[in-house]
C-alpha cells in the first residue's frame, strides 16, 4: 500500500483546522495499513507533536505556500517517498497548484470548502459541508469526481466510539465548553468568557480550549483566575470528544469543529472568525442544528451575554436544537 501524502498547513494566522481533519482521513488510512506522511511549509510544535503521536511522518517545506516551488518539491517528496496520490487542503492550493501535482504524475485529492479555486484538475474534490452543491465546481475536469456534503464529513478516531451516544438535557445548563480554534488571533476567546463572567444567576464550570498556536495564554489565565466561575483552561486536547459529552452547551467557531459538535449532539452557539466560516454558521441556524451569533467584530460583550442567559436558564432553547 503505497503511502498517503497530506499538504496542509497551521500556523497562528490560518489555524490549524485544515491540519486536523485530514488527521482523520490520515487515521482511515493508517488503519487500511498505509503509512502517512504530513508535507507543510510551517513548524508548529504542538501539531508537530500531535502528528508524531499519531505514527504519521512528517515533512517541513521552505517554500512560500501555494507557489510553483511548493507543488514541485511536494511533488518530489511524493515520489521520493512512493507515493501515488496526495491530499491538499487549504485556500492556497489553486488550479495551477494542482495541475502541477497531477502533471508530476500523482494522482490528487483537494479538500475544499467552497469552490475557492479558478479550476480543479484534482481527481477527487471533497466538500463535507452541509452546503456543498457541483455549482461550486462548474470548473473542473471531466474526470473530478465529487463528494459533497456532510455524509463525507472527517471524524477523528477518538470521535467513532460516541456512535450512538445519548445525551441528556438539563434543565439548567451549567457546563460550557468554548471552543474557538487553535490560534484564535483576535482573541475572542476572551470576549467570550467575559461574557461568561455577567452570569451571576448560578456558578458555571467552564472549560476552555486553547490551541496550541493560541498567543494569548496569559492574558486567558489571568481573566479565568479572577472569574466568579470556575473556568479551566486546557491545551492541546486529545480528549475532545469526552469535553463534549461533559458539556451542556458549546460556544465555537464556525469551522469544523462543528460537524463535531453535531456529531456528539452539543447544543452550539457558533461565533463567525473568518468569511470561510460563514456559509456554515447560516446554514446551521436555518436548518435550526446551531444558532449562529454572527460576526465577532460586530459582537459585544452583552450581546453575546443575553444569549448565553437565555441558553442556560431556559431549557427549551436547547432541547429545539
Amino acid at each position: 500500500m503505497n503511502p498517503l501524502i497530506i499538504r496542509a498547513d497551521a500556523n497562528t494566522q490560518m489555524g490549524t483546522g485544515h491540519v486536523m481533519r485530514c488527521i482523520a482521513l490520515a487515521q482511515a488510512w493508517q488503519d487500511k495499513g498505509g503509512e502517512v506522511c504530513f508535507v507543510s511549509a510551517f513548524e508548529l510544535p504542538a501539531i508537530e507533536t500531535r502528528l508524531i503521536n499519531e505514527g504519521f511522518n512528517i515533512i517541513f517545506l521552505n517554500v512560500e505556500p501555494g507557489s510553483r516551488s511548493d507543488a514541485e518539491q511536494t511533488a518530489h517528496h511524493s515520489h521520493k517517498l512512493n507515493g501515488e496520490w496526495v491530499v491538499v487542503d487549504g485556500y492556497h492550493f489553486d488550479g495551477d497548484y494542482q495541475k502541477a501535482i497531477k502533471d508530476a504524475g500523482l494522482k490528487l485529492l483537494s479538500i475544499d470548502d467552497y469552490g475557492h479555486a479558478s479550476h480543479y484538475h484534482a481527481n477527487i474534490v471533497l466538500n463535507q459541508n452541509i452546503y456543498a452543491t457541483e455549482a461550486l465546481y462548474t470548473n473542473r475536469e471531466s474526470d473530478t469526481r465529487l463528494l459533497l456534503g456532510s455524509e463525507y464529513v472527517l471524524l477523528r478516531r477518538e470521535f467513532w466510539r460516541w456512535r450512538g451516544w445519548q445525551r441528556e438535557i438539563p434543565d439548567v445548563a451549567s457546563k460550557i465548553l468554548v471552543t474557538l480554534g487553535g490560534s484564535d488571533p483576535n482573541n475572542v476567546t476572551l470576549k467570550i468568557i467575559q461574557a461568561l463572567n455577567y452570569i451571576s444567576t448560578i456558578t458555571l464550570d467552564i472549560v476552555v480550549v486553547v490551541g496550541g498556536s493560541n498567543p494569548h495564554q496569559a492574558s486567558l489565565q489571568n481573566t479565568a483566575n479572577k472569574s466568579r466561575h470556575k473556568i479551566r483552561l486546557v491545551h492541546n486536547v486529545t480528549n475532545m470528544p469526552e469535553l463534549m459529552a461533559w458539556a451542556d452547551i458549546a460556544i465555537s467557531a464556525g469551522g469544523s469543529t462543528c460537524w463535531e459538535l453535531a456529531f456528539m449532539g452539543l447544543p452550539n452557539l457558533i461565533v463567525i472568525l473568518a468569511d470561510n466560516q460563514r456559509f456554515i454558521a447560516e446554514k446551521l441556524s436555518q436548518m435550526g442544528i446551531a444558532v449562529n451569533l454572527g460576526w465577532h467584530t460586530n459582537l459585544s460583550i452583552k450581546e453575546i451575554n443575553r444569549t448565553l442567559e437565555a441558553f442556560v436558564n431556559q431549557v427549551g432553547k436547547r432541547c429545539c436544537l
